[in-house]
C-alpha cells in the first residue's frame, strides 16, 4: 500500500480525524542486492520503515507534535499511552483551540477557549452567546467516550488508533542521507505518495528503530509530524470537580 494512504490514517486519529499525508522528495526502489551499509546494514527502505512503525506501535507512549499547511490549518499537541491516559491541546483554523485530557477508558475532558464557543453560538443571539460563554468558559466538559459525538475526540488519545492505519509492506521506499532529528541521530527514507506529494520518514538509528518524524511537501495537505518522548509518563490528571461541567 502506498504511504499516502498509511499516513492519511494516522492523521485523522491523531489530529481530531483530520485527514493529512506526511513525506518529501521521491526516489526509486532500493535494491535488495545493495552492499549492505549504514545503520540497517542490507535492509532495504521498505524493511526498514515496517520495522519502525512495529517499533513505535509497541512504544509504552509517546508524544505527537503535529502541524498541517492545508485549507485549515491544524496544529496538536498530544501525550498519549497504552492505558488509555492522553493530554495536550488541538488548534485548528487560526486561534480556536481545545485542550483535551484522558485519564481512563470511560470519559473525555475537553476545555475549549472563547474563539471556538463563539464559533459554536454564531447567528445566535448575544443572550445565547454570553449564556454559553457563561456556563463553559474556563470549564472542563466531561463527556462519555462512549457518546459517538465524542469517539472522534478520544481516538486523539488511543496510540493504537494513531497508528493503526499503518500498513506494512509499501514499495518504492529508498534509504536517503544519514541525518537528525531534535538531536536524535536517524536514516531518512522516501516515498511517492498518491497525489503529488513526497513523503519522507526519519527513523532513530540508535536505540529502538522508532519514528521520529514524518513530512510531506506537496500535494493538497502537506504537515509535519513529530514523535518524541517514547516511554516517558503521560501526565494526565482529571481536573478538579468544580472545573467541571459535566455532558451525557
Amino acid at each position: 500500500m502506498h504511504a499516502k494512504t498509511r499516513t492519511r490514517r494516522t492523521a485523522v486519529s491523531a489530529v481530531l480525524c483530520a485527514a493529512f499525508a506526511l513525506g518529501t522528495a521521491a526516489c526509486g526502489p532500493f535494491s535488495d542486492d545493495a552492499k549492505p551499509a549504514g545503520p540497517f546494514g542490507g535492509m532495504t527502505g521498505s524493511q526498514i520503515v515496517d520495522k519502525a512503525f512495529a517499533a513505535t506501535r509497541a512504544a509504552k507512549s509517546v508524544t505527537v507534535d503535529v502541524d498541517l499547511k492545508s485549507e485549515e490549518p491544524t496544529k496538536g499537541y498530544l501525550s498519549v499511552d497504552t492505558r488509555g491516559k492522553c493530554a495536550g491541546t488541538v488548534s485548528t483554523g487560526t486561534a480556536s483551540t481545545t485542550e483535551v485530557i484522558k485519564v481512563d477508558e470511560k470519559d473525555v475532558y475537553l476545555r475549549f477557549d472563547e474563539t471556538f464557543l463563539r464559533e459554536q453560538t454564531k447567528g445566535e443571539s448575544a443572550e445565547v452567546q454570553e449564556a454559553m460563554l457563561k456556563e463553559l468558559k474556563g470549564k472542563w466538559v466531561k463527556a462519555p467516550v462512549s457518546d459517538p459525538e465524542n469517539k472522534e475526540m478520544a481516538a486523539v488519545c488511543d496510540l493504537q488508533e494513531l497508528l493503526g492505519g499503518f500498513e506494512q509492506g509499501a514499495s518504492g521506499i529508498a534509504k536517503g542521507a544519514e541525518t537528525t532529528v531534535d538531536g536524535q541521530k536517524a536514516l531518512a527514507l522516501t516515498e511517492p505518495g498518491d497525489g503529488g506529494e513526497t513523503n519522507t520518514v526519519y527513523v532513530a538509528t540508535q536505540g529502538a528503530p522508532y519514528i521520529l518524524r514524518i513530512v510531506t511537501k506537496g500535494g493538497d495537505e502537506p504537515g509535519t509530524i513529530t514523535f518524541s518522548k517514547y516511554g516517558k509518563p503521560v501526565d494526565a490528571k482529571a481536573p478538579e470537580a468544580k472545573d467541571v461541567v459535566v455532558t451525557g
